[in-house]
């Protein structure tokens, strides 16, 4: 199908479709088990109807203060680094050190983790040297994880998740209060 030379001409003449801000249907919507489904345009009652994760009782973590996020991140810190005894010593392991045995998706799993024990840092107003100084211990953890003996000891002693919400702590223990 040709287009009309007044459509190739005139770009910015008012057409049928809305701009791309607008939506359109464009036919029937068909689900998965071939039934078609009601235009919402013809629906305005849920023009609000939304999702608000954030403040709604459906997320459990939505409207924790700012003790009880660091508490649940010292409390992930420790299940990673801290968890478990090696019997008969004072050797403590955690879950990072079990996953860590799995070679490499096991340290991209810890990893992945520990990155997001940074970026919870950062929604608690972390500034960026701080960050910056738990990037570079996920870091050293992750890589020297990959090797794969003494990565693994590694992991055991370092303890970067520990590190880094000591260093968080400590951070917010010297900012005022408001």
């Amino acid at each position: 199908m040709a287009m009309p030379e007044d459509d190739i001409f005139t770009p910015h003449r008012n057409r049928s479709r809305p701009p791309f801000g607008g939506v359109q249907a464009r036919g029937k919507v068909i689900d998965q088990d071939g039934r078609e489904l009601p235009d919402p345009a013809r629906h305005p009652q849920f023009e609000a109807f939304q999702f608000d994760f954030r403040n709604s009782t459906a997320n459990p973590f939505g409207n924790l203060t700012r003790e009880q996020r660091l508490a649940r991140l010292e409390a992930i810190a420790k299940l990673l680094d801290v968890a478990f005894i090696v019997p008969g010593t004072n050797v403590r392991y955690g879950i990072d050190g079990l996953i860590g045995l799995i070679p490499v998706v096991g340290d991209i799993i810890t990893t992945a983790i520990s990155l997001w024990l940074v970026r919870e840092a950062r929604l608690l107003g972390a500034p960026w040297h701080i960050t910056a100084r738990m990037l570079g211990n996920v870091a050293l953890d992750g890589v020297v994880g990959l090797v794969p003996v003494a990565g693994d000891a590694f992991d055991v002693m370092f303890r970067a998740n520990i590190r880094n919400v000591r260093l968080l702590r400590r951070w917010l223990e010297r900012q005022p209060r408001l």
